[in-house]
């Protein structure tokens, strides 16, 4: 356990704003962040401030600032209907390439889920899929979890250096993700290369694209009913590992993202999704990644991820 904080720096102190009411209390009184009480803790949080994969990839930078911005948002609000203990173990150091950077955010999370935590991990680019997937794959092996990337994007080119748009092109191709238990969720088509596309298609990964969401009543019924069909006889043995990118929710409700479009998912749908990950008994991570605070208007992106890790930790099973 001393190895986590010696990789990581502690949440700093201003971002726990405490509430004025003794009758209206709000996360910042009530979450834990004295390391001597992680070992009692159900729910841990990690910040990863980089945005170094989103650099590389060309899209507009500032998603390293996101941890701070949301953790200002999420301790704002209040414990009603949390009953698990949460636990803020703050931000991974950034030192080194992108590469170091992953290995050590691999080691940290690999040790959260050995101690039976459950994990929120707030980027940061959604490069960090990849050593969160990697650290699934270690803990619980590869054939035991399900990956279910939530994003308008598929996460799978080819480049020279990893960076926020081939985490689970990484993950397929060192054998750390079965493709059978891969969801791509959200993806919009205009935004999809063939190529890639196809490379998904002919992996046999699960497809579930922005209009086959918007085409059931409720926006999670055709996911739950895949995860159902093709896992029912195997529930107890899988592990659920939720990747969102904000990206995939409409600029309308999230402007503040690296890559951001008019059309996505409403942000009510978004808390559906997210509601729906918390109430698995097997999720054991969800992250949430590419808010950008330089182009958050009124911090709405940032106040959209945190309302979204309040329904996570009330809803958890």
């Amino acid at each position: 356990m001393n190895d986590l904080f010696s990789r990581t720096s502690r949440p700093a102190p201003h971002l726990f704003g405490t509430g004025q009411d003794k009758n209206d209390p709000r996360l910042g009184d009530v979450v834990w962040r004295n390391p001597d009480q992680y070992a009692s803790a159900d729910v841990v949080i990690l910040g990863c401030p980089q945005d170094e994969g989103v650099r590389r990839y060309g899209d507009r930078e500032g998603s390293a600032l996101a941890p701070s911005a949301i953790r200002e948002q999420f301790y704002k609000l209040t414990p009603f209907n949390i009953r698990k203990k949460v636990f803020d173990l703050g931000d991974l150091i950034i030192s080194g390439t992108l590469e170091e950077t992953h290995e050590n955010q691999r080691a940290v999370v690999q040790q959260i889920l050995i101690d039976g935590k459950r994990l929120i991990v707030i980027g940061g680019g959604n490069d960090i899929s990849y050593p969160d997937g990697a650290a699934m794959a270690e803990v619980f092996g590869a054939q035991s979890w399900i990956a279910i990337n939530v994003d308008s994007h598929l996460g799978v080119r080819i480049a020279d250096q990893r960076n926020s748009g081939t985490p689970y092109r990484q993950l397929l191709e060192e054998k750390h993700l079965d493709p059978r238990r891969f969801f791509q969720v959200g993806y919009q088509t205009h935004f999809c290369s063939p190529v890639y596309y196809e490379y998904i298609r002919s992996l046999g990964v699960q497809r579930i694209s922005l209009e086959m969401l918007r085409s059931r009543a409720e926006c999670d019924m055709e996911l739950k009913e895949m995860i159902k069909q093709k896992f029912v006889h195997h529930s107890s043995e899988m592990n659920v590992f939720f990747g969102f990118d904000i990206s995939v929710v409409r600029s309308a409700d999230a402007p503040g993202s690296s890559s951001p479009s008019p059309l996505g998912l409403r942000a009510g749908e978004f808390i559906q999704l997210v509601k729906y990950a918390a109430s698995l008994a097997n999720t054991r991570m969800v992250e949430f990644s590419e808010v950008n605070p330089k182009f958050d208007e009124d911090g709405r992106t940032a106040k959209l991820v945190a309302i979204a890790m309040h329904r996570f930790c009330s809803g958890v099973s």
